[in-house]
């Protein structure tokens, strides 16, 4: 890749030196994402509790994750144009202040059932836009003198360490104090993260303005748009990975926000039990991520996240159809954190190498938000699913689903071009581990 004269002063520094953007990401990574996770367990269980309904709880997460979808696939073109550093403090500036804002309505006794939709969707569609902090990942890579296998392990690995105990903490404080409470920890986590990027992360290691400035010039906003839906379709690889996660992504979605706040209510009645699902899980992710961004890069990548993947999505439905106690579920979270630890890292790889660095912001924004997709349709299915077929047959018919879409990786043929690049007089990866596909 080629390097700005700031990205090359800063790699010849010392090594802390170099690296200390990456720690400052990560940092704000665990700090935006322990106070998210805390919400995503809060508003679900706040809902289901005041109003009864599964189906309103996923009308309000369908409320929430459709702007962030629909940002995330419009923004890549003002993500370039702003700059992914610029745009990931701003967008966690104002997520702050629409989070904010729900507990101090709900302190007044102005926060009825629209207004709390209006504030999740506007801090959605912010976040969206934010996500855009992914396209620095490659450059704090490279400023830090770090495989990007091993830089995307940490960064999962990172994530799944706020999901360890923002979940379980959030359980807690809901048990002991208050759901607003949790909502104010989530703002000031925004907060803090916003600072970290905008104080320790240097402009240089977003994609290049001048990689993309005489290309601004000639084509407008929709052509850019275009250009990026354009690359993604041309990238089979690429296009199944958008296809794949958005079926595990409407599942899992359907999953934690409707069918894990229903079994809970119905066989433990706290939301304890929630907070302890979650943590456990985290546990087992942590652990996989931190595996995996250790051995990763010695690992075939394609059977690493195919493996993975089967482990950490359908056991996880049997389990809630089958146990009416919480031990078995947390056995089954704990085993799939473990297998979704070699995912993330393995599929940003991929893109990551498969994507110029000045096109990531449009090209990979659109395939989030193919990928994304489900999600906001997730929570609805969920819902209806439960109100119509009850939550034991409605945990049987979506784990089946999902085993389905995990085995593509095993049997399609396109996922073979998952293999890493090979270094310059090496074989290919998979040239003597990967298994003939049969039809």
């Amino acid at each position: 890749m080629t390097e700005s004269p700031t990205a090359t002063r800063t790699v010849t520094a010392t090594s802390p030196r170099r690296r200390r953007g990456l720690w400052a990401f990560l940092a704000s990574e665990v700090v935006s994402v322990t106070g998210t996770r805390m919400s995503m367990v809060v508003v679900p269980w706040f809902v289901l509790i005041t109003t009864g309904s599964a189906a309103l709880t996923g009308l309000v997460a369908f409320a929430e994750t459709l702007p962030y979808v629909v940002v995330l696939g419009l923004g890549g073109p003002l993500v370039d144009r702003w700059g992914a550093r610029r745009v990931a403090v701003g967008s966690d500036l104002a997520a702050a202040v629409l989070v904010g804002a729900v507990p101090l309505l709900h302190l007044t006794g102005r926060l009825p059932l629209g207004v709390l939709v209006a504030l999740v969707a506007l801090a959605g569609a912010v976040r969206g836009l934010g996500s855009a902090t992914y396209v620095l990942m490659p450059g704090l890579a490279e400023q830090a003198r770090m495989p990007i296998e091993r830089a995307t392990g940490l960064h999962d690995g990172m994530n799944r360490v706020a999901g360890m105990v923002g979940l379980p903490l959030a359980g807690v404080l809901m048990t002991v104090w208050s759901a607003p409470a949790v909502l104010l920890i989530d703002a000031g986590s925004f907060l803090v993260a916003g600072l970290l990027i905008a104080v320790f992360v240097d402009r240089s290691v977003q994609p290049r303005a001048d990689e993309t400035a005489e290309h601004e010039e000639k084509v407008g906003y929709v052509a850019e748009l275009r250009e990026g839906v354009a690359f993604l379709r041309r990238d089979r690889l690429l296009v199944a990975i958008a296809l794949m996660v958005l079926v595990t992504n409407l599942l899992d979605q359907a999953y934690s926000v409707v069918l894990v706040p229903v079994w809970v209510r119905d066989e433990l009645g706290s939301p304890l039990g929630l907070g302890l699902i979650g943590g456990v899980f985290g546990i087992g992710a942590v652990t996989g991520s931190a595996l995996f961004a250790w051995l990763g890069p010695r690992l075939p990548r394609r059977r690493s996240f195919a493996w993975g993947f089967l482990v950490a999505g359908a056991p996880r439905f049997a389990v809630l159809a089958l146990a009416v106690t919480l031990p078995p579920v947390l056995a089954v979270s704990l085993l799939a954190g473990l297998g979704v630890g070699a995912i993330n890292p393995a599929l940003s790889s991929t893109e990551y190498e498969r994507v110029p660095r000045h096109l990531q912001a449009r090209v990979l924004g659109a395939l989030g938000a193919l990928a994304w997709a489900g999600i906001p349709l997730g929570g609805l299915v969920g819902g209806l699913a439960v109100d119509t077929l009850g939550l034991t047959a409605s945990a049987v018919v979506l784990g089946a689903v999902y085993l389905v879409a995990t085995l593509s990786p095993f049997v399609m043929p396109v996922w073979r071009e998952m293999a890493r690049p090979p270094a310059a007089g090496t074989e290919p990866e998979g040239a003597e581990v990967l298994e003939p596909v049969r039809a």
